[in-house]
């Protein structure tokens, strides 16, 4: 069984598909795509449909990662029950995701950067703060520090599938 992991921001047209397609190259370059399921998702309606901004688009493609064919959706109660595991950018979007699932009994939905040694810290809106690099930093840090505790067996990789 594969490991699912929803990203999540509030519009899903910067930090969260660049967090889904860097984490899909991550496992790629692993060779252990199998043992994961990953996407983003939205908390918000603003930009559903729309495609990765060109900004975010642009990092992923200097550090050689496409994102064709992504359109932001906004989450669903049943990604809730579907997916393992929701890794959020900031505590709003964990506020949001939490309100869209109904609560986090399981204890799924989390921050990205939990999974470093800034526990607790966001990922800052480059929509907002322009500066996609220092997003781009942070999603790379936190993405790798998100494999490596499932590939460790760590509490990501240690859920129930």
């Amino acid at each position: 069984m594969s490991l699912k992991i929803l990203f999540v921001c509030h519009g899903n047209i910067c930090r969260s598909p660049m967090a889904e397609f860097l984490m899909k190259d991550l496992v790629k370059r692993r060779r252990c795509e199998a043992r994961f399921e990953i996407a983003s998702a939205a908390t918000s309606y603003e930009e559903i449909g729309n495609p990765v901004y060109p900004p975010a688009r642009r990092k992923l493609a200097e550090n050689g990662i496409g994102c064709a064919g992504h359109h932001a959706r906004r989450m669903t109660r049943q990604d809730y029950d579907y997916y393992d595991l929701i890794v959020c950018m900031d505590r709003a979007n964990v506020r949001n995701a939490t309100a869209i699932a109904g609560g986090d009994p399981e204890g799924k939905i989390v921050l990205l950067l939990d999974f470093t040694g800034r526990k607790g810290q966001e990922v800052a809106d480059p929509w907002y703060t322009g500066n996609f690099d220092e997003a781009w930093d942070d999603i790379s840090e936190g993405c790798e520090g998100l494999l490596t505790s499932v590939l460790s067996g760590g509490p990501a990789g240690g859920r129930k599938r």
